[in-house]
């Protein structure tokens, strides 16, 4: 079996880091820095590779990408195809600071929606292989400004990458406008749904109408602005469930309830499933 290539720019002063792996399942800890890290997850190989992301299997067709937080864990089957990872922090490249330049918040990351996961087309192959190679290229030459360079490069994969996203992940009848709406709004959900749980809360925070927002959001796809709120409350509730020790009334008061029971009952509601059996069900073995 050939041996992969693992890549990293990592700056002592600034504890800023940029990795490349071609194969992450193996390389996930062996970075500096691996905590709080965004990634951007390429399937370069000819077949589907298959993993799972919270509590969700994915399968990554050949040719697509897929972006994680560092609020998602991801784990690996056994004997899967190497999957390709980009893996960043802040201190490297901050997407909300540098939002203005790239326009991927609520797309491609911090997005309450699916999973986002984008197609390489065709005819833009070469387009992505090549930058992949000028990466690599990159990362072998260590200079004074060896880090500009690779930052560059990233903000370059992230744009284009998120180009793809708005085509085949967004409507075609919304315009920029509106998607820059949905985007803050997804947002603004990651950052807020502990104490924010109405749609007028965001509304207000977008100087929209509560109607306006809705309305976007059924032009947009099924799930109404209140769908989406209650989804990342249940999607954060299922973290806390399966990767940590806390008991259910220590994470009904994390996520803003006032009563267990009403947690519970909220839980149940969107998993069919009560906060314990769904505990029993998923427990992690470390």
């Amino acid at each position: 079996m050939s041996h992969t290539m693992k890549y990293e720019y990592y700056s002592s002063s600034s504890k800023s880091i940029l990795g490349l792996s071609e194969d992450l399942a193996t390389d996930w800890n062996n970075f500096t820095i691996v905590d709080r890290t965004i990634k951007i997850l390429w399937n370069r190989n000819k077949s589907v590779a298959r993993f799972m992301i919270d509590d969700l299997e994915v399968s990554l067709k050949p040719n697509q990408m897929v972006t994680l937080t560092y609020l998602q864990h991801v784990a690996f089957k056994e004997s899967e195809p190497p999957l390709t990872a980009f893996t960043f922090n802040r201190e490297f490249y901050c997407i909300s600071d540098h939002d203005h330049e790239v326009s991927c918040n609520g797309i491609l990351f911090f997005g309450t929606q699916d999973l986002p996961i984008i197609t390489i087309p065709k005819e833009q192959e070469l387009k992505f292989d090549s930058l992949y190679n000028i990466f690599v290229d990159e990362f072998r030459t260590p200079d004074k400004i060896q880090g500009d360079m690779l930052q560059m490069l990233l903000k370059r994969l992230i744009i284009i990458a998120t180009r793809l996203a708005k085509t085949q992940l967004i409507v075609k009848k919304l315009d920029n406008d509106q998607i820059d709406v949905i985007r803050k709004f997804n947002v603004l959900v990651d950052e807020h749904y502990k104490t924010k749980r109405k749609v007028s809360d965001y509304a207000e925070l977008l100087f929209k109408s509560p109607k306006t927002l809705s309305n976007l959001f059924g032009m947009y796809n099924q799930k109404s602005p209140q769908q989406l709120i209650q989804e990342r409350i249940a999607l954060e509730a299922r973290r806390l469930l399966r990767f940590t020790d806390m008991q259910n009334q220590e994470i009904a008061y994390e996520l803003g309830f006032n009563d267990p029971s009403h947690f519970s009952r909220f839980f149940k509601k969107m998993t069919n499933c009560s906060p314990t059996g769904f505990r029993d069900s998923n427990r992690i073995h470390a």
